[in-house]
């Protein structure tokens, strides 16, 4: 089945926004237009006040995302040529987990002048480590509790995720708590924003707020256990998630008219950046490894079965497509980690760079690095865990680094990997997409070499966006469910990637140095680094 007319997909994520208009008839990406966000991420001082902020805050700007929308749809428009009366449907994904705090009417409390000179009243980025301490209590509880919805998350809370970043506002403000009606993912606000409609999408709440349709949120009793007088966990979150693809409601007539779109098009609930993925590559069966490579990477499989396994960070029924279990994992630090070292180790540009490093081969930088310069997300959900280059030596050059890097990316990958293979979970080809699939082939062959299976590019430059479009011509009822979405506009391969036997040899006897490393470093022996950072924070060392 095809469908005529276009859909909106708009991607929202660590630095800026992107509006994506898609063709439903032929599957074509018509036009996109990115916006950088003015206020960027908000690391260092409060703006207004000019509060220094710790290093483990990030924080963003709610009236950055309107600049999106206001700023890209009006864009992507003129560009196409396309009448207005031609788009059916929108959709949205976010970053996640990114959550601000707001009035009962959806104005958030940052945008408030009484409000905005108080840190915990703004966006609270998915990279927000500060809640660290949060998300340790709240492990340290339920594993004496012996709590069974652990089990759904590999056996630990991160500090990226709902909970920890509420507590660490009900404990550090009680004055802001106690002034937001509630505390919400940015995806389902920028939705509430668009419709005037406040509808909480069950994916996030399944990944990142313990929910499960099934079981309800954690009890009470833990949460009170952990920190007594916090025993109304819903309070701010809501009981009611609505299933991706659903319709929110229309545009609000004043948004349309500032956008140039007509109010009857359908907005669909949101959906988290990652988890738009795997439909916008045109993944759905069961086994196909999805990489999302950007400032950092998620990793989606889906599966008709429930295993409850160590190490991810979530399995939920219908978090990623319908009737089917959902899995995550990742890596936190990937472009993040790369732009560091170009920005303050080098001057060299990343083209240079991957030119340098392409010369290398296996095995030839005498290094291994542990890629956890923002803490380890799968398999040891550690915020605390800090980065390592082992190896280095007088004759050491920034392009061995640089490939070291690269390494330490497919490395962390197959870590994760492995931890899916060894608890049950059957593995077919990899599918990467995201601004590093699309930018460096290195990568993309050192991933086929070291995970040992072929890595497959489809042609798109906006895959989140492109999967949150589909779910917004869902939504308008341009397809009957997501799958025909998907069959109808499933885009081309645009690389493959097959393994080099040779490269792989090499890269199974680096990789054995780097588990042995990642096992005591970030296991056994987790407490020297978790003391380097102690040590950090208490000297007031450098951001």
């Amino acid at each position: 089945m095809t469908a005529a007319g276009y859909a909106i997909g708009i991607d929202f994520g660590t630095e800026s926004g992107r509006a994506l208009l898609l063709d439903l008839e032929h599957g074509a990406e018509v036009a996109v237009s990115e916006v950088r966000f003015p206020s960027g991420v908000i690391d260092r001082t409060l703006p207004e006040t000019g509060e220094p902020l710790s290093t483990y805050w990030a924080l963003q700007d709610p009236d950055d995302y309107v600049t999106v929308v206001e700023t890209a749809i009006p864009a992507v428009l003129a560009e196409a040529g396309v009448s207005p009366d031609q788009v059916v449907g929108l959709g949205v994904d976010f970053t996640s987990c990114t959550v601000l705090p707001v009035t009962s009417d959806g104005v958030p409390l940052s945008t408030l002048p009484e409000w905005r000179g108080r840190k915990h009243a703004w966006t609270k980025l998915w990279k927000h480590h500060a809640a660290q301490p949060v998300a340790d209590r709240l492990n340290e509880v339920a594993h004496a509790r012996g709590e069974a919805f652990l089990e759904r998350y590999g056996g630990k809370i991160s500090s990226e995720w709902y909970f920890p970043k509420l507590i660490e506002v009900w404990q550090e403000d009680r004055e802001v708590y106690d002034a937001c009606a509630g505390f919400i993912e940015a995806t389902d606000w920028i939705v509430w924003y668009l419709t005037g409609n406040e509808r909480r999408n069950a994916c996030a709440a399944g990944y990142k707020a313990l929910w499960s349709a099934r079981e309800g949120l954690p009890s009470a009793d833990y949460f009170a256990a952990a920190y007594p007088g916090f025993d109304r966990p819903g309070e701010k979150l809501g009981a009611t998630f609505h299933p991706l693809g659903t319709a929110a409601g229309a545009l609000r007539p004043e948004v349309a008219e500032r956008v140039g779109l007509p109010a009857s098009v359908a907005v669909a609930v949101g959906n988290v950046d990652s988890f738009a993925s795997p439909p916008g590559a045109g993944v759905e069966q069961a086994g196909t490894y999805v990489m999302v490579v950007g400032t950092s990477i998620c990793d989606l499989v889906v599966s008709p079965d429930e295993i409850r396994m160590p190490g991810i960070t979530g399995v939920v029924r219908g978090g990623i497509l319908p009737d089917v279990y959902g899995y995550e994992a990742g890596q936190t630090a990937v472009g993040d980690m790369l732009a560091w070292f170009v920005d303050t180790l080098t001057r060299s540009s990343y083209a240079e760079l991957e030119r340098a490093a392409a010369r290398i081969p296996p095995g030839g930088t005498g290094l291994v690095v542990l890629d956890w310069w923002n803490g380890n997300r799968s398999i040891l959900a550690d915020a605390d865990l800090t980065g390592l280059i082992a190896g280095l030596a007088l004759h050491t050059t920034p392009d061995q680094i640089y490939r070291a890097m690269l390494e330490a990316i497919a490395f962390g990958n197959r870590r994760v990997m492995d931890n899916f293979a060894e608890h049950g979970l059957a593995l077919g080809d990899i599918v990467a997409c995201g601004g590093l699939a699309e930018r460096s082939p290195l990568t993309m062959q050192m991933l086929a070499d070291v995970g040992g299976r072929p890595v497959h590019v489809p042609a798109s430059t906006q895959i989140p966006a492109r999967g949150a479009a589909l779910f917004g011509a869902v939504a308008a009822g341009a397809f009957p469910d997501i799958a025909a979405a998907i069959a109808a506009t499933r885009p081309a391969v645009a690389r493959s990637y097959e393994p080099d036997a040779a490269a792989t040899a090499v890269y199974d006897r680096v990789y054995a140095i780097y588990r042995d490393l990642y096992e005591s470093l970030g296991s056994t022996r987790s407490e020297l680094l978790h003391e380097l950072k102690r040590i950090h924070r208490e000297t007031g060392g450098p951001h």
